[in-house]
């Protein structure tokens, strides 16, 4: 017959001394994941649904933040639809701008080091104030921008930022601007892709479009897919270029959702409105991410599985 064993004794014979190394190195990751993440997690979730200016208690309102948010608050809906039209304008350029790099540069001359650092340290620096700021005089009406225009003979008095037309695509140039990390990553793939397949292809008659097409492009489809969910999270997360350059103007039409969401949240104090914007977020994000997993059985293709 099986003697049972207590609770006691398991919990004590999982303490034994080849295991407390462990425990005690994790110890402090498990203490940053409470403390840091999942606290902070379910308090902004509790937070949704009351009234909260941090200078007073939070009060339980229920659903009132989300029917505001949904069917009162104007600007929420202007500032979710210039993030959307900046996400998916914004993505896939970035990425087709950082494949096409990464391509020039997986070609071995002597300077490959140097423009690998050279176009990758714009991704260090595009998210700065200084680099806001810079491109803020470069698109100015007096700015270097309308200064080349003018040597063409084409209009120099444009002002970028000022008008609701051009506002949100220099904010979109900045974004694809930064394509370093991207870029990186997609040259790090094209590196391992196996010389030998291009080899068979060019015996087999097949030019650098076709090799690029039939070999090159279903190789890098796992990274692409790997860029795409960054660059998608990252998108609708944008914050730093609207708030330094624009502010959300001219007329909203720069007004991102994170901007939007800081200006509720800080300026405001309304904290309890600020985590239901953010929670709702999370769940369109949380939704275009699933998207994307959903639809990658049908363009990714994985060597190892042979699909």
């Amino acid at each position: 017959m099986k003697k049972k064993i207590s609770f006691r004794q398991k919990f004590f014979s999982v303490l034994d001394r080849d295991n407390v190394a462990g425990y005690v190195f994790t110890l402090p990751f498990i203490i940053g994941v409470i403390v840091f993440t999942a606290i902070p997690f379910f308090t902004s979730l509790y937070l949704s649904f009351t009234e909260y200016n941090v200078l007073a208690p939070a009060k339980w309102i229920g659903i009132q933040n989300y029917k505001e948010m949904f069917f009162e608050d104007k600007l929420f809906w202007t500032s979710f639809k210039v993030t959307f039209k900046f996400a998916f304008i914004q993505v896939p350029i970035k990425l087709t701008v950082s494949l096409l790099v990464a391509l020039v540069l997986a070609r071995a001359t002597r300077l490959t080091s140097f423009y690998r650092a050279a176009f990758y340290i714009p991704s260090l620096m595009g998210g700065s104030v200084a680099i806001a700021l810079l491109w803020k005089q470069l698109f100015s009406r007096n700015g270097v921008i309308n200064q080349i225009l003018g040597i063409f003979g084409l209009p120099n008095d444009t002002s970028w930022l000022g008008n609701p037309k051009t506002a949100l695509g220099t904010l979109i140039s900045l974004g694809v601007w930064q394509f370093g990390s991207s870029m990186l990553i997609f040259l790090a793939s094209i590196k391992n892709i196996p010389a030998s397949y291009h080899e068979a292809a060019i015996v087999d008659g097949a030019g650098p479009v076709r090799r690029f097409f039939s070999i090159t492009l279903p190789m890098l489809t796992p990274i692409i897919f790997f860029n795409l969910i960054n660059q998608v999270i990252g998108a609708f997360q944008a914050f730093n270029s609207s708030y330094l350059i624009t502010q959300g103007k001219p007329l909203n039409s720069t007004l991102y959702y994170g901007v939007h969401l800081y200006n509720k949240a800080f300026d405001q104090f309304r904290m309890g409105y600020g985590c239901a914007m953010a929670w709702f977020m999370l769940l369109i994000i949380a939704f275009f991410t699933a998207l994307i997993f959903r639809s990658s059985s049908a363009w990714v293709y994985y060597e190892s599985e042979g699909k």
